[in-house]
This record gives structure tokens, C-alpha cells and sequence, in this order.
């Protein structure tokens, strides 16, 4: 396991140590769960950048506006049971 030394001002580190605190965890736990978020989104950027590169345009727009219609559809579905419901 590697050890790491960073620079973070004062008032930064006060934060997160508050943030580890109310977590109830240490500074060395928070840090590690918060880079871990970190990669997973820079893993998961880099593999839909990759994707992209290889997809066709056409069909993804034609998956989007699919999904904007079930969206759609579900979410006034939603609002009006809740209407007939209130």
C-alpha cells in the first residue's frame, strides 16, 4: 500500500475532516472511498468516450428519443394516478 502526502487548505481540511466525522469514519477511509469515486467516473467517461468513437450517431439518437418517449410516458402516468389517487 502506498502512502500519500497532499497539500489542501486549511479550511478544506477542516471540511472533510467534519465530513469523515459525521461519516464516522477516518480521514484515510474517506479519502480512499472518495477516490474511488473519482476513478469509477473517470473509468466510466473514458469507456463511454471509447464507445463513442466506435457507435453510429443515428442510432443513438433513435435509443435517446426512445427513451425520452418512455420517460415521458411513465412520468405523466405517474402524475396522474396521483391525481386520481389525491
Amino acid at each position: 500500500m502506498a502512502t500519500l502526502t497532499i497539500r489542501l487548505p486549511d479550511d478544506k481540511h477542516d471540511r472533510l475532516k467534519k465530513m469523515a466525522e459525521s461519516q464516522g469514519i477516518s480521514m484515510n477511509k474517506l479519502i480512499e472511498e472518495l477516490s474511488t469515486i473519482a476513478l469509477v467516473e473517470f473509468d466510466a467517461y473514458t469507456r463511454f468516450k471509447a464507445m463513442a468513437a466506435q457507435g453510429n450517431p443515428e442510432m443513438g439518437l433513435h435509443l435517446l428519443n426512445k427513451l425520452d418517449a418512455l420517460l415521458l410516458n411513465s412520468e405523466f402516468r405517474v402524475r396522474t394516478s396521483e391525481f386520481r389517487e389525491g
